[in-house]
């Protein structure tokens, strides 16, 4: 079975074709395709390959109802649809390459893979928000974890290098891009993790703002006359690295102005860096230890120097580099001292093939 995955995100449309071995057959990434021309993008790709037999997409908030993948019909788009607002930034786009796809493909099977659904079982302690009752009985009101599907592909891939069963290890995934989040994966399974009922929570992030003190939110909306929609543009696209920075939210930009003395970016590495260390203790407290780091996600993947810089205060937990491999890594690797425990690995981020892996497994 040949599958056809997307993944639309808020801002990009990365199409797959896989083939019955998961190798990948064609593959395009369009950055910032306008909403109405997603059909004409995908068209454009499915003239030039055409074979395969059913899609899957990444969705990222699956909300209370959906834990798994489902196979999409108008019954299951309609529920989505009333899920939007949870992920305003990224449900949209993915309803609309669903509806799009199904217009040129109506009998084409259709699946759609939620980030949320790695992270459904989290421990009622670890998903639970000290919030009155009536919000989490009303409204879901709960911590439901994203980028479950780069998570998952992570945690399984780093124990496939390391030959050890997934359900004998602890490890803790750090997925670092745009987006930026950790979980803490005890033999297995999603126990913690730092984003919460929406994709804002935790790390410091390109342009969000990650965790902020809700007292803040309700001042600025008091003092300044903010409206929450404006409120939520500026924690979503003028916050995390660039609103520290103020020169742009490319991580490698931040560092490049920080090295030439630019203050502000290098106060928004230091917090960047910061809160991924102390967010690393914290994953394995919820885990009473850890037996790797694994660093995934375009950040996670390409910048040995902001490895390095994580790694730096976490030697009390064992955590030690090997400069030369963590500077020449190419691919998924080891790339911690001979011998160190925990382990550090960084892996791809692959989220084409865990959608692929939900796909086959529900059809089949």
């Amino acid at each position: 079975m040949n599958i056809f995955v997307v993944n639309a995100g808020s801002s990009s449309l990365k199409l797959c074709l896989l083939d019955d071995a998961n190798r990948v057959v064609a593959a395009e990434d369009l950055v910032g395709p306008d909403p109405s021309h997603v059909g004409d993008a995908l068209s454009t790709f499915i003239d030039k390959h055409p074979k395969f037999e059913a899609a899957g997409h990444r969705v990222v908030h699956g909300g209370s109802m959906f834990r798994q993948p489902i196979l999409l019909d108008d019954h299951a788009d309609q529920a989505l649809e009333a899920l939007a607002d949870l992920a305003p930034l990224h449900n949209p786009p993915s309803l609309r390459a669903i509806h799009a796809l199904r217009s040129l493909r109506p009998n084409l099977p259709q699946v759609a893979c939620f980030d949320t659904s790695f992270h459904a079982d989290l421990p009622a302690k670890a998903s639970t928000y000290a919030v009155p009752q009536a919000w989490r009985d009303q409204w879901g009101i709960r911590r439901y974890g994203f980028h479950g599907l780069s998570h998952a592909w992570a945690s399984r891939r780093a124990a496939e290098l390391l030959g050890r069963p997934p359900g004998e290890i602890r490890l803790v995934t750090a997925h670092l891009g745009a987006g930026a989040s950790l979980a803490a994966v005890a033999f297995g399974r999603s126990v913690d993790t730092t984003m919460g009922f929406t994709p804002m929570e935790g790390l410091v992030m390109a342009t969000r703002s990650g965790s902020v003190d809700p007292g803040v939110l309700l001042w600025v909306q008091r003092r300044g006359g903010l409206s929450a929609d404006e409120v939520e543009v500026a924690l979503e696209l003028d916050s995390g690295l660039r609103g520290l920075s103020g020169v742009s939210g490319d991580l490698r930009d931040v560092i490049a102005a920080a090295d030439a003395g630019n203050e502000n970016a290098q106060l928004a590495y230091e917090v960047y860096v910061y809160r991924i260390q102390t967010s690393v203790a914290a994953m394995c407290a919820a885990m009473g230890g850890i037996d790797g780091l694994v660093f995934t996600g375009g950040a996670g993947e390409a910048s040995p120097r902001l490895r390095a810089d994580a790694c730096a205060d976490l030697s009390f937990l064992g955590v030690s580099l090997d400069d030369v491999l963590n500077n020449t890594v190419d691919g998924d690797a080891l790339v911690s001292s001979s011998g160190a425990t925990p382990v550090v690995l960084v892996v791809a981020a692959r989220e084409d093939l865990e959608i692929a892996r939900h796909v086959r497994g529900l059809l089949s």
